[in-house]
């Protein structure tokens, strides 16, 4: 891994990230977790990162988080592939929302760096920062639609709040985004004549209007049925067939990954355990992750 391979990330480089700081680490893949009793926490995190085709749109780098004691993320290295839908799976409270507040520059790491396109979110100046997140567009969980304002006018907020365009060049893409996902004609309506799917689905919209190089899906297909769980899955390889990008799916449920996965990575305890694309990981003989992609109850994984 001295070379860098296609689709490879700056942490295989000859930096002395990556694989070749790995085999100064110990079993389980942490250099904390000699000596003090950690190194059987993390005996599955193999921390094998497959490679993907496409170069590295998105990297943590020994990223460090923690919230009082609860130490979220303890040295996460993962890598986001471009012109990819990647998820992030893992089980609940592992750190997958605390990655995307990173990604955006809302959270800050105790320790690491979180590189964009080439660039240190953590090093950004304020003005800086508000640039960089012109580039991502993000689908939080319930939508997060403004309940004065019409389907319509939220989905045309962030034209014209960051934006110089004319009303009409805004109403071109507003209606163009809403017919994509399927809302064309339910401008009018408030959010609270939405159902659950219908929010998600105008979420998705106005996360598209800016033509950004980035969407995060922060578990989107959290209190939706299963059909319309499929329904959106659908939606979203839709649209990324048509847009390309880096898109960046937030979740724990298996079957959404194997709808639209093409790179996982599996974080367990603020790590990751494997990472690379989804045929693979789903071929995995890792225990954990052969227990998590396929839903068993016998594992390493249990109810602590």
């Amino acid at each position: 891994m001295a070379e860098e391979q296609p689709g490879g990330s700056a942490r295989a480089d000859g930096e002395g990230r990556g694989e070749e700081r790995m085999a100064e680490e110990q079993p389980g893949g942490s250099a904390r977790a000699g000596g003090d009793g950690r190194g059987e926490e993390f005996e599955f995190h193999t921390g094998t990162i497959r490679p993907s085709k496409e170069p590295d749109a998105i990297e943590f780098i020994e990223v460090h988080k923690s919230f009082g004691r609860n130490h979220v993320l303890r040295g996460l290295n993962m890598a986001l592939p471009e012109n990819s839908i990647s998820m992030i799976i893992g089980p609940s409270g592992t750190g997958k929302s605390v990655c995307i507040k990173h990604i955006v520059g809302l959270l800050y790491p105790d320790e690491g760096d979180v590189i964009v396109h080439g660039k240190s979110i953590p090093s950004l100046s304020d003005a800086e920062l508000f640039e960089a997140r012109k580039k991502f567009g993000v689908l939080f969980q319930d939508g997060a639609l403004f309940g004065s304002l019409t389907l319509w006018d939220n989905i045309a907020f962030p034209l014209r709040q960051h934006t110089e365009k004319s009303e009409e060049e805004i109403a071109e893409i507003v209606n163009r985004r809403m017919r994509e996902v399927g809302l064309g004609g339910e401008g009018a309506k408030m959010p609270n004549e939405l159902s659950g799917g219908m929010r998600k689905r105008a979420g998705f919209a106005r996360s598209l209007v800016l033509d950004p190089q980035i969407v995060l899906f922060d578990e989107p297909d959290s209190g939706l049925d299963p059909v319309r769980t499929a329904l959106l899955c659908e939606l979203i390889k839709e649209v990324h067939s048509e847009n390309g990008g880096c898109y960046v799916v937030i979740t724990h449920d298996i079957l959404s990954a194997r709808r639209v996965g093409q790179h996982i990575s599996v974080l367990w305890k603020g790590r990751i355990v494997e990472s690379g694309p989804a045929d693979e990981l789903f071929e995995s003989e890792n225990p954990f992750v052969r227990q998590f992609l396929s839903g068993a109850s016998a594992g390493p994984l249990g109810m602590e």
